[in-house]
C-alpha cells in the first residue's frame, strides 16, 4: 500500500529536501575551500624555498604557514604587481628571477604582446603547459566543441601564449585544428568553408571582420559550418551589443567569451546558461576581487579589480597577482549551470587603468563599445581623447555601414545616446567607408592627442 501524504506532509517533504540541498552546496563549498586552501599552501612553501622571486616576499608570512583560511593568506601575502616582474627581469634578463626550478626544467617560452608596456616574458616546464592546456578545455567544454569539431585559429602565430594553448588543447582532444597563420582575410574565409570548420577562435573584432568580408564577397553566412565563435582578447565578447551584432554576420554560430593572460594562462569561460557571464576556473586560481585604490577586499558583489594567485603554473607562479581587470562578481552560490565557480558579469567590463574621466563622468572603453554597437549602423570607430583646458575631450569617429543611407541621422542618433546614457556632449563625425583601420589581433581604437 502506498501511503497518503496530505498537503501539510507535502509541504513538511518539500522543506526537507530544501534544507538537504542548501547542506549539499554548503558542504561542496567547504570541500573547494579546504582543496584550494591545501593547494594554496603547498605552493607557498614550495615557492618559499625554491623561487628567488618570491622568497624574500614570503619570508615574513613564513611563520604563518599553512595557513588556516584563504582570507588569513590574504591578509598576510603581499600583491605582486606587474611592474614588479617588469623590473625583475630587466634587472635578471632574460627571464628574471621568477623560476621555481633549474632552466633545463622549462621548455617553452611565450611573451605578453607589449600593448601596455615592455613585452615580458614567461616560461612554463611540460607540467605547467599541460595544466593550461587542461584549462583550455574547460573553455571548449563551455563552448561545446566535441572531439568531432573542426576548429580554425584565426591568428598570425607568434610568441603570444594564448594561440599555442588554444591550439594545443584542441588538438589534445582530438579535433580537426586549422591554422590561419599568415592568411589575408579573404583566403582565411575560403578556409573554413572549404574545410567546413565548425568552430572558430579570434578576438571579437576579428569575428566582425570577417563577418563583413564575407558579406561584402557574397558568401553566404548561411553556408559555413560554425556553431561556435570563441572570442578573447577584449572586453567585447561579453558585451550584449557585440554579441548581437556578430549574431546578425554569423546566424548560426553562438559567441563564448573567455579571457586569460600570458603570465597566468586561461582564466575563465563563458557560463553555458547566462551569456555576458564568466566563471573563474577555481581549481587553478585563488580569485580576489579588490578595491583598486583601497586595496581592501570589495563587499560581497561588488565591483573592483580581479586578484589571481597560480595554483597549477608551479614553474612561474604569481602570488596576489593584480591583473588590473575591472570585475563585477556575482554574490557566491551555485549556478544554473552547475558549478560554485565565481561568476563575472559583463565578463572584464575593463582595464583599471583604462578608465578616463571627462568633466568628472568616469568612461570605460567597454561602455562606449556597448553604447556604439548598440546604436547599430556603424562598421567601425575611432575614439580620440585630447586634454583641452587642462580637462580630457573626447571625440567620435565613425565609418557606416554601406546600408545606412542617411548617415546624419545615424550621427545624431549616436551623440543622443551619448548624452543620455553619459550627460556628455560628445562630438561624432563620420567618415567614407573603408577609411579606418581593421584589426587582425586586439583593437586599438583609443588614441591620445597632444594637448590642445
Amino acid at each position: 500500500m502506498c501511503p497518503v501524504f496530505g498537503l501539510e506532509h507535502l509541504q513538511e517533504i518539500e522543506y526537507s529536501l530544501l534544507i538537504y540541498d542548501v547542506f549539499i552546496v554548503w558542504v561542496e563549498a567547504q570541500l573547494m575551500q579546504v582543496d584550494a586552501l591545501e593547494k594554496l599552501n603547498d605552493l607557498l612553501n614550495f615557492s618559499k624555498d625554491n623561487n628567488p622571486f618570491y622568497r624574500p616576499r614570503l619570508d615574513e608570512t613564513a611563520p604563518l604557514l599553512p595557513f588556516d583560511s584563504l582570507a588569513t593568506f590574504s591578509r598576510s601575502v603581499p600583491l605582486t604587481t606587474k611592474q614588479d616582474w617588469i623590473e625583475d627581469q630587466k634587472a635578471h634578463p632574460p627571464y628574471g628571477t621568477n623560476l621555481s626550478f633549474p632552466m633545463e626544467a622549462y621548455t617553452r617560452c611565450h611573451q605578453t604582446s607589449g600593448t601596455t608596456g615592455t613585452p615580458m616574458r614567461w616560461l612554463d616546464t611540460p607540467e605547467t603547459w599541460n595544466a593550461m592546456l587542461d584549462a583550455w578545455g574547460q573553455v571548449f567544454d563551455a563552448a561545446g566543441t566535441k572531439a568531432s569539431d573542426r576548429v580554425f585559429f584565426a591568428f598570425s602565430f607568434g610568441p603570444f601564449l594564448g594561440f599555442w594553448t588554444a591550439f594545443e588543447s584542441a588538438q589534445k582532444r582530438g579535433c580537426f585544428c586549422l591554422s590561419g597563420g599568415g592568411m589575408t582575410t579573404e583566403t582565411r574565409l575560403r578556409a573554413m568553408l572549404e574545410n567546413r570548420c565548425t568552430v572558430l577562435c579570434c578576438t571579437p573584432t576579428y569575428a566582425m571582420r570577417l563577418g563583413e568580408v564575407a558579406r561584402a564577397s557574397g558568401m553566404d553566412a548561411h553556408a559555413f559550418s560554425l556553431h561556435s565563435i570563441v572570442v578573447a582578447g577584449e572586453p567585447g565578447g561579453s558585451l550584449p551589443a557585440v554579441k548581437e551584432q556578430l549574431a546578425g554576420l554569423w546566424p548560426k554560430a553562438r559567441v563564448f567569451d573567455h579571457h586569460g593572460m600570458t603570465e597566468v594562462g586561461p582564466v575563465s569561460y563563458e557560463c553555458p546558461r547566462y551569456p555576458c557571464r564568466l566563471h573563474v576556473m577555481e581549481d587553478a586560481f585563488v580569485a580576489e576581487v579588490i578595491d583598486p585604490e583601497t586595496l581592501e577586499p570589495t563587499e560581497p558583489g561588488g565591483r573592483g579589480e580581479l586578484i589571481l594567485t597560480t595554483l597549477n603554473r608551479l614553474g612561474s607562479p604569481l602570488i596576489r597577482y593584480r591583473t588590473g581587470d575591472l570585475v563585477q562578481p556575482v554574490t557566491r552560490e551555485t549556478c544554473a549551470c552547475g558549478t560554485r565557480d565565481l561568476a563575472l558579469e559583463g565578463g572584464i567590463i575593463g582595464r583599471c587603468d583604462d578608465m578616463v574621466v571627462v568633466r568628472g563622468v568616469n568612461i570605460y572603453p567597454s561602455a562606449l563599445d556597448q553604447l556604439i554597437r548598440a546604436c547599430g549602423g556603424v562598421v567601425e570607430y575611432r575614439v580620440e581623447v585630447q586634454t583641452v583646458r587642462n580637462l580630457d575631450e573626447l571625440m567620435v569617429t565613425i565609418e557606416p555601414e554601406d546600408s545606412v543611407r542617411n548617415v546624419d541621422a545615424l550621427i545624431e542618433r549616436l551623440s543622443r545616446t551619448f548624452q543620455v546614457a553619459l550627460a556628455l556632449r560628445v562630438p561624432v563625425k563620420a567618415v567614407a567607408s573603408g577609411t579606418l583601420p581593421r584589426f587582425d589581433m586586439k583593437a586599438r581604437r583609443w588614441n591620445r592627442l597632444p594637448p590642445a
